[in-house]
C-alpha cells in the first residue's frame, strides 16, 4: 500500500514493523523529544502529503502517551496526510462507562470524544466492554475491533495436547466457546465473585470425563491477576495441575509471570497487544486485515 505510512509511538516499534510488513507499507520514524521542563516535541519523518497515516500505540499506562499521540495525529494532518488511523491494540479508559457515584467523570465517553477529535478511524483488539453495546457508543469515528480467537485457537491447537479450554468467569463464555469449537475440544466456564479490587473467589465444576485433559485458562485481560490466580487455584483443587494460562492483553499490574507459575501454572503467555516478555501469540494478521478494511471504507481524498 504505497499511499500508507506506518508510524510507531515509542515502545511500539516491534508490532508496527510487523504491521507495516503485513500491509506492504513503509515504516517511518516518529520521534519524541523531551524538554527539560517536561514538555514534548513530536517529529514525523516524511513525506506525508496525500498519504494515510497509521499511528501504532498500545494504550496501557496511557496518561503519558496521550499528548504525544494527539500531537502526532495533528502534525500528520498539518503535513498533508489525507487521514489518520490509530491502531491501539490495547485500548484504555473503558472501565468507567457510567457514573457510579455523584460527581464522577464518565471517562469512557470523555476519552472517546478526545481521541475521536484527532483521528479518522480506530483499530483495537478485544476491547473490554462492560455495559457499552459497542465502541461506537463512545467513538464517533469508524472502528474495527478484530478478535484474538483465531490466533489463540491456532496456538493452543499447535502446542497443547488434549486441551480443556477454561473461561475464568461468565463474561468469557462466548469467547472460550468459540475457541473450543474452532479446535474441536470441550470447554468449561468458572463462576467468579469479586469481593474487592484485588480479591476474587472462583468456583469451578469440571465433569470427570475431562480429568485427563490439559487445562488452558483463557482471559481477555491479565491485570491484577487475581482472577487468573483464583482460576489456577480452582483447577489445582480439581486435580488439574500445571494449567496453561493465556491472556490477550497482559498488563501485569500487581502480578508477575513468576507469581502465576508459583501458583501452579505451567506456562503464561499473552498476545502481542501489549509489549511483554510473555508475548507468544501474534495478532498482527488480524490487525492488518482490520486496517485494510478500515482504509478501504474511508472516503477518497479530494
Amino acid at each position: 500500500m504505497n499511499d500508507v505510512a506506518v508510524y510507531p509511538l515509542p515502545g511500539n516499534e516491534l508490532l508496527a514493523r510487523s504491521l507495516a510488513d503485513a500491509i506492504d507499507s513503509p515504516l517511518q520514524r516518529l520521534s519524541v523529544h523531551h524538554f527539560p521542563d517536561g514538555e514534548q516535541l513530536v517529529s514525523l519523518e516524511g513525506p506525508l502529503s496525500a498519504k494515510s497515516v497509521v499511528l501504532v500505540c498500545s494504550l496501557h499506562r496511557p496518561d503519558a502517551k496521550i499528548l504525544p499521540l494527539v500531537f502526532a495525529a495533528d502534525t500528520a494532518r498539518d503535513l498533508g496526510a489525507s487521514n489518520v488511523i490509530l491502531v491501539a491494540p490495547y485500548l484504555c479508559y473503558l472501565r468507567q462507562d457510567a457514573r457510579f457515584h455523584p460527581g464522577e467523570s464518565v471517562s469512557a465517553y470523555c476519552f472517546g470524544r478526545l481521541l475521536s477529535a484527532h483521528i479518522d478511524g480506530l483499530v483495537t483488539m478485544e476491547p473490554h466492554l462492560h455495559r457499552l453495546p459497542s465502541l461506537s457508543a463512545v467513538y464517533s469515528v469508524p472502528v474495527r475491533s478484530p478478535h484474538g480467537v483465531a490466533a489463540t485457537a491456532e496456538w493452543i491447537s499447535a502446542n497443547v495436547r488434549d486441551p480443556l479450554i477454561v473461561g475464568p468467569d461468565d463474561e468469557s463464555k462466548a469467547w472460550v466457546t468459540q475457541i473450543a469449537e474452532r479446535i474441536g475440544v470441550p470447554c468449561v466456564v468458572a463462576h467468579k465473585t469479586r469481593e474487592a479490587d484485588r480479591r476474587v473467589s472462583v468456583k469451578l465444576h469440571v465433569p470427570p470425563a475431562y480429568a485427563k485433559r490439559t487445562a488452558v485458562v483463557v482471559d481477555d485481560i491479565l491485570s491484577s491477576g487475581q482472577t487468573m490466580l483464583g482460576t489456577i487455584g480452582a483447577l489445582v483443587h480439581h486435580g488439574f495441575g500445571n494449567p496453561v494460562c493465556i491472556a490477550v492483553h497482559g498488563l501485569f499490574e500487581g502480578v508477575s509471570v513468576d507469581d502465576l507459575i508459583s501458583a501452579g501454572a505451567s506456562r503464561v503467555l499473552t498476545c502481542n497487544t501489549v509489549p511483554h516478555a510473555s508475548n507468544a501469540i501474534d495478532v498482527t494478521p488480524a490487525l492488518a486485515d482490520a486496517v485494510r478494511d478500515l482504509l478501504e471504507s474511508l472516503p477518497a481524498p479530494l
